[in-house]
């Protein structure tokens, strides 16, 4: 295989980290005050150059105060993040999509996609979650608060199926609808996380299957689409065709529940889909709210995954060389800071994928 060109980042990022000239330059020169975030775009530019055409990496959400110095330059509320935090975001070279996390426990009004599409560069694209009543098999009629992970004293919460489970009408209305009329120019793929139910409450696998096959054969051409499966069961060589022949990509994930990204792309290869998209939530075995009490405020790497990022490596750059498109989200929860596993993942990407270009044969 010949070497593929190496990577620039987007013009449209391009400009707006520049120090040379510009109006963020011209700007920071008038006061007489330096970037703060200089050396980081500086250092983050130079790996977005080498790697591989249409890698996108990003964090599965923004809005963090302790990502100050890391991604913001100075400390900013979680308030002021989640309204305006994505400007500044998207200034960093190598955060080039985002996850709109949100999506998934209410529908994201129109106004909040456009004050989204005003701090977004031109080509950026973001990956948005179905909603939760589209995507789970059931409904609990009195949500427990939250409680430690032992679940004492959180009472109990009365589990019903789900009506709406994969409904294309609610689908259309309440997902499809708003990206397509006021966010399209940044709509990534939408993603289908199917929350884990457990063998009391789930579909039997026919079932499932059956009515994925329906839903997806049913989803406006116009989106891309990717499924998370938290539910081991169903992850078979059925559920893989039934993708393939929808054009539909199987979010490898990096979650408590499901075997690692890498043991998932031997089940679901790469080129099943015409994408791939990769999501680091949680590493395999432990409880989201422990990791989050451990790692915040996310401003550094707690617990380094080497083999997790050689696996997220490896599907990337199978990617790149068929040519197609890779996503790869990265939540807090899976090594401590998010931003700083993105900036791991990329140098690792970056030399893997040099080192696949220097072996190809002339």
């Amino acid at each position: 295989m010949s070497r593929s060109p190496r990577r620039e980042p987007p013009p449209s990022q391009l400009s707006l980290f520049e120090t040379a000239t510009g109006p963020v330059a011209a700007g920071a020169a008038a006061a007489s005050e330096p970037d703060p975030m200089a050396p980081v775009y500086d250092d983050a530019a130079r790996v977005a150059a080498r790697l591989p055409r249409g890698l996108r990496l990003g964090t599965s959400s923004w809005s963090f105060p302790g990502w100050q110095g890391l991604v913001y330059a100075g400390r900013r509320s979680t308030e002021d993040l989640a309204r305006d935090g994505l400007a500044e975001y998207a200034r960093h070279p190598l955060l080039t999509t985002v996850g709109i996390d949100r999506s998934f426990y209410a529908p994201v009004p129109d106004s909040d996609f456009v004050r989204y599409r005003a701090q977004l560069p031109g080509g950026f694209r973001c990956v948005s979650k179905a909603l939760h009543a589209v995507v789970s098999q059931t409904l609990q009629r009195w949500q427990a608060p939250p409680d430690d992970d032992r679940g004492r004293g959180a009472g109990r919460a009365e589990i019903e199926p789900n009506p709406d489970f994969l409904s294309v009408p609610l689908f259309l209305s309440r997902v499809a609808a708003p990206l397509l009329s006021v966010f399209r120019a940044h709509a990534g793929p939408v993603l289908l996380e199917l929350p884990p139910v457990g063998p009391r409450h789930r579909l039997p696998p026919r079932a499932f299957f059956e009515r994925l096959d329906a839903f997806l054969g049913a989803l406006p051409r116009e989106l891309t689409y990717a499924v998370e499966l938290r539910e081991r069961a169903y992850f078979t060589g059925e559920y893989r065709e039934i993708l393939g022949a929808h054009g539909v990509a199987h979010a490898y994930s990096y979650w408590r529940a499901m075997p690692s990204p890498g043991a998932q792309a031997d089940v679901v290869p790469v080129s099943n889909a015409p994408f791939a998209l990769v999501r680091l939530s949680l590493k395999p075995g432990q409880r989201y709210e422990a990791e989050k009490r451990r790692f915040d405020p996310f401003n550094r790497v707690v617990e380094p995954d080497p083999a997790m990022r050689a696996e997220v490596t490896r599907i990337v750059c199978e990617a790149a060389a068929l040519g197609a498109e890779s996503f790869v989200l990265v939540n807090n929860k899976a090594e401590g800071s998010a931003p700083l596993t993105v900036r791991a993942i990329a140098e690792q990407v970056a030399e893997a994928w040099q080192a696949r270009g220097a072996a190809a044969p002339a």
